[in-house]
């Protein structure tokens, strides 16, 4: 390549209004077509594809380079713009009513046969293609996904900085606070015996920044959570993490509404209506199942137990006998459609969650069908039927069970029935507030209250007078924005006041030894004159997923982790010398 030679254009970015002139564009050989008398060359780089064109009987030159050619060999052009024959447009291509007549052509580099093709890899395994990930990014879906995670950052720092929000970093390197998922721990070569953490979010900081008098903070920041991945889990992921002093809740959801409302704007053109709706979680539980409710379509839980009491069914019995629940769901105009196969699937959806069995009746023009009618006398039948909106060619599927399973259980044969019976709108965005969790719950495991969200987390000012004597009544100031669905984003209002903090320790079995051991830091700052303040974090890779279409976050992210949290491409993690341990005054344990 000659020493002068400068890029003029990208390649996608060559039009019509450049036809006459003369251009250099480098790039990717994608194809090489030998046409005899022509050779086509389709050079790709990040902005598109454009047609290069070789006239070997012109230039000999240009046709001996042009015989060495192959894909994904690197090249820089010179040449000039021309419009395509008529019967040569491609309309599927930005660029596709011109090409490039080459004058000069310069080999940059030569590539070995890939693995896999970066342009068509369908058929390649994900184990494959994340071993060459700086192949697979060459993908149009990949490119595109991560142009739009740029999108996304971009446009989330400009509108929180047009509302006096400004970026502060805070440390990588911090103190174990293990309250919730595993800590990455790293140990310390200057303090021996030592070991920092990874954050698993800014929490403890930002609320520091508000005592400092910040205001109103916002971080795009990497979290690490030692846990278990699923789809949409990473061991390293993204927050759009913020925090705000003297506000409240309605205050926040304005503000996140904005943000929002501005990401599918700015991202995809899309309008989405603000304010979004607000359900109280024992509400989104009763209706919905979940705290995540997909509101894109209807199917929305009933309460049966007070209507079944005394039925002669021994599941619906016994589980009313023990303190649980019966509650059905009423599938509209799909007794034709829901065979006994698939009542049989949704019955293995709701054992995965936990149930014993789905029981279900179907509402035919010649009377009920199923094998529980028999238990139940004609008025008890009907009254059911009333209860849940019954009518001709209705599926009633019913869940009997501890109120955490029925939960569990109708929340994702609800979720199924959407999808089969092809209810869910793709096109249409539901976002919703879920508040007013629980502040704690009990962990029969540990024997001790838990935080549902964490342990800064501010009660209601009027449940205060409950947080000793029942716990489990009380509401936290904590919000979710889900989005069809999908948790996008919590918060709280926190606790600003050092005597309600010390009160929810010691609620979380967290004594004072044990509180000043882990969080002194933030109750020492909690004492000079903390305002009150409350935040929330976005996850960026969920919501860049769900902005992409795509049912993993690993296609959102550069370099993501496997399910197994290691990097195929780089092998890590990794064996290291045993010299680095010596200096870590650490050793293997060979047992």
């Amino acid at each position: 390549m000659k020493n002068n030679f400068q890029r003029s254009h990208f390649c996608g970015d060559i039009s019509e209004s450049l036809i006459d002139q003369s251009v250099s564009v480098c790039g990717w050989i994608q194809t090489r077509r030998d046409h005899g008398g022509l050779i086509f060359v389709d050079l790709w780089d990040k902005s598109g594809i454009v047609q290069v064109v070789l006239n070997p009987q012109i230039d000999k030159l240009a046709h001996q380079q042009a015989q060495d050619l192959r894909g994904n060999f690197v090249v820089a052009v010179v040449g000039n713009v021309r419009a395509r024959p008529e019967d040569m447009v491609n309309p599927k291509l930005a660029t596709g009513k011109i090409e490039i007549y080459v004058d000069d052509l310069h080999l940059l580099n030569r590539s070995k046969t890939p693995p896999f093709d970066p342009w068509d890899n369908q058929d390649v395994t994900e184990s494959l293609r994340l071993q060459h990930r700086y192949l697979d990014l060459r993908s149009e879906t990949l490119q595109r996904n991560l142009k739009l995670r740029y999108e996304v950052a971009r446009c989330a720092r400009e509108v929180l900085h047009q509302n006096g929000f400004i970026e502060i970093e805070t440390p990588m390197l911090t103190k174990s606070t293990p309250e919730g998922a595993r800590d990455y721990l790293v140990p310390s070569r200057l303090n021996p015996k030592k070991f920092y953490a990874l954050p698993q979010s800014p929490q403890l900081f930002k609320q520091i920044l508000m005592v400092a008098g910040m205001d109103r903070y916002y971080q795009i920041v990497k979290c690490f959570r030692d846990e278990d991945l699923r789809h949409d889990r990473q061991p390293e992921f993204t927050q759009i993490d913020l925090e705000a002093s003297f506000v409240n809740e309605e205050q926040i959801y304005a503000l996140m509404e904005e943000l929002v409302a501005a990401l599918f704007s700015k991202t995809l053109g899309q309008t989405v209506e603000t304010p979004f709706q607000i359900i109280k979680y024992r509400d989104a539980i009763d209706r919905f199942g979940t705290d995540k409710p997909d509101l894109r379509f209807g199917l929305e839980i009933v309460d049966l137990s007070a209507t079944v009491a005394g039925c002669g069914f021994k599941v619906f019995a016994e589980a009313l006998a023990s303190g649980g629940q019966v509650k059905a769901i009423n599938a509209k105009k799909s007794a034709a459609t829901l065979s006994r196969k698939a009542l049989d699937d949704l019955t293995e959806v709701a054992k995965t969650y936990g149930a014993k069995g789905m029981a279900w009746i179907k509402i035919n023009e010649d009377g009920l069908q199923s094998p529980i009618v028999k238990f139940f006398d004609k008025e008890m039948l009907d009254r059911l039927i009333e209860k849940v909106g019954g009518e001709i060619g209705d599926t009633i599927v019913f869940s009997a069970d501890k109120p955490k399973v029925v939960s569990d259980a109708l929340a994702n044969i609800r979720l199924a029935l959407g999808k089969q019976l092809g209810l869910v709108d793709e096109k249409k965005t539901c976002l919703a507030w879920i508040t007013e969790f629980p502040l704690v719950e009990y962990d029969e495991e540990a024997k001790r209250y838990v935080a549902l969200h964490h342990p800064f987390t501010a009660p209601f000012d009027e449940d205060l007078d409950t947080l000793d004597s029942a716990p489990e009544q009380v509401r936290s100031r904590a919000y979710d924005l889900v989005l069809n669905g999908n948790e996008i984003g919590g918060g709280s209002i926190r606790i600003h006041q050092k005597e309600v903090q010390d009160k929810m320790f010691k609620l979380l079995g967290i004594d004072e030894e044990e509180a000043r051991t882990k969080f002194g830091f933030l109750l020492d700052a909690l004492q000079y004159g903390a305002p009150p303040h409350g935040g929330l974090a976005f996850g960026l890779d969920r919501i860049v997923m769900l902005l992409a279409g795509t049912h993993s976050i690993r296609d959102v992210i550069a370099f993501p982790k496997t399910q197994k949290a290691t990097c195929l491409m780089t092998q890590a993690p990794s064996d290291v010398d045993l010299k680095q341990l010596k200096e870590l005054k650490l050793k293997y344990d060979l047992s």
